[in-house]
């Protein structure tokens, strides 16, 4: 079982547009697609679209749009009843694969709010294999947030008997990325995660963060591969388990206390990349249940990954759909 957290869900519709924005003219949009949405939530609906057992941990009352796409789509959730209605979120896609996205900031969560949405993500996750903490945070809510619950979580389940406590992997950006690798540890239990799954510009922040004084752009550690692996080793170094840095169309690397590796997709004709890292992470995900290596997990991430570029909207792909005998791995050094 894998329990996404998504603190701050979204309606998400992708408007297709037929030519380039042009911005202060009338377009007609050629198609429009409509999903629940948010990182943690994108998460869950690629993997019960490949057949693995999730629930998506979410505030948002009960006819709340959000929930209601959950529902159609077949996603487990456990929702915290709140009054506000939950955010949408817009991104317009033009033909050549360029998406620009619009995102509301979403409903205040109140301290008690905050509370409850942890405990009700304690309650699921009992027995989880993993915990994916994704997406923005709303207002209200601390950047160290995601740190918190990572503590949370390794102290609800320490005890044997429950299990252990699960894996967590957090996908998200900006101060709440920087807190999650930032935070100290109480005691003996660390919020830093087991997997960091930033892009190429959250990657250069991160390893700004870590220490790293020659940081460069996110541009740069997209051309070579081998700065990205210095600066995913510089956050490794910092004590997070992994680090899984999708890199666009140039692929993604992973970075683990036993090595470090690059691997590339074929290229694809993109459609939309809203959500393909989510798949990506889900893939690597679906990779890591079924017991597969570091090798196995990356491989099966950047097909996820590729497959969802090349779907409409933010459609995630099946297993199915993915290719992963078309990716190539290749050992790089960390140093």
């Amino acid at each position: 079982m894998i329990v996404t957290l998504t603190a701050n869900p979204s309606l998400d519709r992708t408007v297709e547009l037929p030519a380039p924005l042009a911005r202060g003219e009338v377009q007609r949009a050629i198609a429009v697609h409509q999903h629940s949405g948010g990182k943690g939530v994108n998460v869950s609906r690629a993997l019960v679209a490949s057949g693995l057992d999730t629930v998506a941990v979410l505030p948002g009352g009960d006819s709340d749009p959000v929930l209601a796409g959950l529902l159609d789509d077949g996603v487990p959730y456990a929702a915290l009843p709140i009054s506000a209605p939950l955010r949408s979120n817009v991104t317009l896609t033009e033909p050549d694969g360029v998406t620009t996205k619009i995102n509301e900031p979403g409903p205040e969560l109140s301290l008690d709010e905050q509370e409850a949405l942890i405990g009700l993500l304690l309650d699921r996750s009992r027995g989880a294999s993993w915990v994916v903490l994704a997406g923005s945070l709303p207002p209200g809510v601390p950047a160290d947030f995601y740190a918190t619950v990572a503590r949370r979580l390794r102290s609800r389940n320490d005890d044997p008997a429950n299990g252990g406590p699960p894996l967590i992997a957090i996908d998200s950006s900006g101060a709440p990325l920087v807190a999650a690798i930032s935070g100290d540890s109480l005691g003996n239990i660390s919020g830093k995660p087991d997997l960091l799954k930033p892009n190429a510009e959250e990657l250069a922040e991160l390893a700004a963060a870590a220490g790293l004084t020659d940081v460069h752009t996110a541009d740069e550690l997209e051309a070579d591969p081998g700065l990205a692996v210095r600066a995913a080793a510089a956050v490794v170094g910092s004590g997070v388990g992994a680090v899984l840095a999708t890199l666009g169309s140039k692929g993604a690397v992973l970075v683990t206390a036993d090595g470090a590796w690059l691997a590339t997709h074929p290229p694809i004709q993109a459609v939309s990349t809203v959500g393909a890292g989510d798949s990506s992470l889900a893939g690597y995900l679906l990779a890591a249940t079924n017991g597969g290596t570091s090798q196995d997990c990356l491989r099966q991430a950047v097909a996820h990954g590729a497959a969802a570029a090349s779907l409409p909207g933010s459609t995630v792909p099946a297993v199915h759909q993915t290719t992963p005998d078309a990716v190539t791995i290749t050992a790089l050094q960390k140093d």
